[in-house]
């Protein structure tokens, strides 16, 4: 016995003849010898809610790949050299190029005595100096307001306006920590009740599971609407009714959740079917949240992308009187792809003065949105203008990058529909497929005794074999019996023709073994 051991002993002795073994505070001996309490925090008393969460984005077949990149570090042997990560809409991760304007811009209000370098256009400097004048003593370091700096809100503002022909109040622009903060917190405010009068969020399936775990943190339940995957994913008002007439059966609807450009489904919904669902949350006395983060990312002709602000609107006093809306936007996606600066707004309408006052409340608890990414925001809202000296490059790199995505989008359907048992829709915006695989019944038994869903089981094996990352459908939602994989199309085009070859591979392989 060590001294320090026997030390730890004798005074458990003593504490435990002056107190009532009730009173003591129970402890666990460790291997050498020290005392510590029982964990307050284990996974019976921690949040049950939150171990209901699950994110497919970053779940486990992303955990093996960061395994298998290590390994192949390691010398490991395998089929493939890298493993190509094509699970997430991290734009620059994937290999596209930061628009320079952006940057040069960011690089001055970051160190300010760039300002002084001729290296740099003016018009860059003015943006930068206009920006550092809007925040506390001259620097992007400083806390802004916690609705977010006046100077950018009133550049979103304006940028609303020439988007929709609509006005736009700064007041009623919040700007946030990427789209995902502010989608979270406006689901924050909508929940309530217990039991039947808990609230019910409609979200489409499939979903970006930002939601699902959203509301699953917030113990709110969570009403699933389905896609038209045979009318290219479009929205079904019958389908609305039906969901919720199923939901109030057990909870309170409150809210609509729209993605458009679809995430992970990459359609692009017409106006009639934005009409059709600005109608249906009227009649159901539904908050309508419009996420809106891929509007610059259209690539299929004939479609357009329309705002639920714009269609709102247009649609008359007796909706855009009536209807709550909150829509988002970001400049994580479109061609910035800036994720890492975590910059986005949300503008919201018909929004209770009560409730705003609470908003602004709960959002000022955070301080503020990431100043870097206030900053860049309000250069996506107010790019260069053709009599600037940036707008010849910026134009440049923001069209090679649309051009590109669009170009990739067309490949990526073209090629996996000539592959027996893979049928993918058009891609016709955002930056994935969500193309929908044939699996043989042997597979599905296999992937039963892994305890593993199917598409999981798929995807499992592609990344073993292959080397390339996705995130099976069954983490989006989806109809019972169907099995999909969502791919993004970001990687550059050689890349991306590996990746839909190796995939076009494995499947006739997969289809062989478990045929």
């Amino acid at each position: 016995m060590t001294f320090r051991y026997a030390v730890s002993s004798r005074l458990w002795s003593i504490a435990a003849t002056l107190f009532k073994p009730q009173d003591i505070v129970t402890r666990k001996m460790t291997e050498n010898g020290i005392l510590h309490p029982d964990r307050v925090l284990t996974l019976d008393t921690m949040n049950p809610n939150v171990k209901r969460v699950e994110y497919a984005v970053r779940g486990p077949i992303v955990q093996r790949a960061v395994k298998i990149e290590k390994e192949l570090k390691e010398g490991a042997k395998k089929p493939f050299t890298e493993v190509i990560r094509a699970n997430i809409g991290d734009c620059h991760a994937m290999g596209q190029r930061p628009i320079t304007f952006l940057r040069q811009v960011l690089a001055l209000c970051t160190y300010p005595e760039l300002l002084e370098d001729n290296k740099f256009p003016e018009d860059v400097k003015s943006r930068a100096r206009r920006i550092l004048q809007a925040c506390g003593g001259g620097s992007i370091g400083a806390y802004s307001t916690s609705q977010g700096i006046e100077l950018v809100r009133q550049d979103v503002a304006r940028y609303i306006e020439r988007r929709d022909g609509i006005p736009s109040n700064p007041d009623n622009i919040y700007l946030s920590s990427g789209a995902s903060d502010a989608i979270s917190t406006m689901l924050k405010l909508l929940v309530s009740g217990e039991g039947p009068t808990r609230t019910g969020v409609m979200i489409s399936i499939p979903q970006y599971p930002l939601y699902s775990a959203a509301l699953a943190d917030l113990g709110a339940v969570q009403i699933n609407y389905y896609l038209d995957e045979g009318n290219n994913w479009s929205m079904d008002v019958s389908e609305l009714r039906r969901a919720l007439a199923e939901a109030k059966k057990h909870c309170i609807p409150r809210a609509i959740c729209v993605i458009n450009p679809g995430n992970p489904t990459g359609q692009v919904q017409s106006r009639q079917c934005i009409e059709d669902v600005i109608r249906f949350a009227a009649e159901e006395n539904l908050f309508l949240m419009a996420d809106e983060v891929y509007q610059d990312n259209i690539y299929a002709e004939g479609c357009k992308f329309n705002s639920f602000k714009k269609v709102l609107f247009e649609m008359g006093p007796k909706y855009s009187n009536k209807v709550e809306l909150a829509s988002f936007h970001s400049t994580s996606k479109c061609y910035m792809g800036e994720c890492g600066f975590r910059g986005g707004y949300m503008e919201l309408i018909n929004l209770d003065p009560d409730v705003k006052v609470q908003l602004t409340k709960m959002v000022s608890v955070r301080l503020c949105p990431p100043v870097a990414g206030q900053a860049l925001l309000d250069l996506v809202m107010t790019p260069p203008q053709p009599d600037e000296p940036s707008y010849p490059l910026y134009k440049t790199e923001r069209t090679a990058v649309l051009d590109a995505l669009a170009e990739k989008a067309q490949m990526t359907e073209e090629i996996f529909n000539k592959v027996p048992g893979i049928h993918c829709n058009p891609v016709q915006g955002a930056m994935y497929a969500f193309p929908r695989i044939e699996l043989p019944q042997k597979a599905i038994e296999a992937a039963k005794e892994t305890g593993q869903a199917p598409d999981m089981f798929y995807c499992m094996q592609l990344l073993e074999e292959m080397g390339v990352c996705l995130v099976p459908g069954s983490g989006f939602g989806q109809r019972e019996g169907t099995f999909h994989f969502r791919m993004t199309i970001l990687p550059p085009t050689e890349k991306l023709k590996v990746v839909l070859d190796k995939v076009k591979e494995f499947h006739l392989k997969f289809l062989e073994q478990y045929s």
